[in-house]
């Protein structure tokens, strides 16, 4: 593997063509080639051309399973005889388990504390008997710690999620997978950015081969670390990130995939987490795919550059599919939020009787529905305020339905408005 001298990381190993050509060969061995599919759906709405490559058919449910393989199948004898050592909250633990069993190599796997038990068992029947699971701290950054200090004490092999080129070059395979089953070069190439080793392998694919495709990475507004690293013009960490899109909510991007990215991205752009809960649902309902927040960002990002894109051949990856059915509910909650149809207020209403029924009668609209109604005084209910979420049919309806709450003179505070109060109470 070739290295260059950069102005900002001094010499760093380059991913070239031919790294991600080798890693092809290696992966045939494991992975699913995973179709990529026309939709018809996205394609009408946004009057152009869109391709979805589908990760989340892979066979560990997400593309993670490329760079994790690519990589310890890569090891020196010795290197797999020492065994390895990972940390990861999800779909790299999973790549890596999997690898570890395909191979029969010995693994560590540092998982938080916090992890849902339904990954917990996913990793397990992925590794069998070839790798230990370990759940320590509550974040991520407790396991990886973790996993540091075992790493030296017993000279074992650091599987990085994405800092590394021959998890580079594993990505890049899709990138390889998505110019050859086109007819003729795509004009965008949206893929998402968590700590960005698969915009890195894409980007590099894809710009090698068709420099004029534009290759847009997407990452979620609440853990926006690369728009960061780029406009800082290094590799910062940020010191707060929302961990609601937890496969690409990461606090620091990889010095090699930044300088990679740097050089073969167009354009990053920021979805919010509502956005993504929205395209969510979305795809469940219109399309039948399953996806999880990070796998979303790529076509919630489609909206962004709905201008652009008209008559163009448009690809969007799908990162990956494991979303745990007891998110969904905290998806649509979320997604009507950020579509303006459901709202949360603390109300005092009148200390009078039949101050509520008139609430019910002359302040809801037709199709204006409570959704949620406790009292937050156990004794005295009466006397103290009330929360109360109300889901509107159409968004339109807000503004209506405040005015007549202004009319009947009701004292009242948007939660919604008020991101403390609604973390406390919502």
């Amino acid at each position: 593997m070739k290295s260059v001298e950069t102005p900002n990381h001094g010499t760093v190993p380059v991913v070239g063509m031919e790294d991600i050509v080798r890693a092809h060969h290696v992966l045939r061995e494991v992975i699913v080639r995973t179709p990529l599919q026309r939709d018809a759906v996205l394609s009408a709405k946004y009057n152009c051309e869109v391709y979805l490559k589908r990760e989340d058919l892979q066979v560990v449910r997400s593309f993670k399973i490329r760079g994790a393989y690519n990589m310890i199948r890569n090891l020196s004898a010795e290197e797999r005889e020492r065994g390895i050592v990972c940390a990861s909250a999800g779909n790299h633990a999973q790549g890596v388990a999997f690898s570890c069993n395909a191979l029969g190599i010995q693994g560590k796997i540092f998982m938080p504390s916090t992890t849902p038990n339904q990954k917990v068992k996913q990793v397990k029947r992925f590794g069998g008997s070839n790798i230990e699971v370990v759940l320590t701290g509550d974040t991520y950054d407790d396991s990886y710690e973790a996993a540091m200090r075992v790493r030296d004490e017993q000279e074992l092999t650091f599987i990085h999620p994405f800092d590394q080129p021959k998890i580079i070059a594993g990505n890049g395979t899709i990138g390889m997978e998505v110019m050859e089953d086109l007819e003729g070069p795509a004009d965008y190439v949206f893929v998402t950015i968590g700590g960005g080793g698969l915009a890195a392998g894409v980007g590099t694919y894809v710009k090698t081969v068709h420099p004029q495709t534009q290759v847009i990475g997407v990452e979620p507004l609440g853990a926006a670390s690369m728009t960061e690293a780029m406009e800082q013009k290094q590799v910062v960490t940020l010191q707060k990130i929302d961990k609601f899109v937890d496969g690409a909510a990461v606090k620091r991007v990889g010095d090699l995939t930044y300088d990679i990215c740097t050089r073969t991205l167009d354009d990053v752009v920021k979805v919010s987490e509502g956005k993504a809960c929205t395209t969510i649902l979305e795809l469940y309902n219109e399309n039948a795919i399953v996806v999880e927040p990070a796998g979303s960002l790529a076509v919630a990002a489609l909206e962004q550059y709905k201008d652009k894109i008209k008559g163009k051949k448009v690809v969007c990856i799908i990162s990956g599919g494991n979303n745990d059915i007891d998110r969904m509910q905290e998806i649509k909650e979320r997604s009507l939020i950020y579509e303006g149809l459901k709202h949360y207020f603390m109300i005092n209403f009148p200390q009078r009787a039949g101050a509520l029924r008139e609430f019910l009668s002359d302040v809801l609209g037709p199709d204006d529905d409570i959704a949620r109604f406790e009292y937050t005084k156990k004794n005295d209910k009466e006397n103290g305020p009330a929360l109360v979420g109300i889901e509107l049919l159409n968004k339109e309806d807000y503004e209506p339905l405040v005015e007549r709450m202004k009319a009947k003179n009701i004292q009242y505070t948007e939660l919604n408005k008020d991101q403390n109060l609604f973390n406390l109470l919502i």
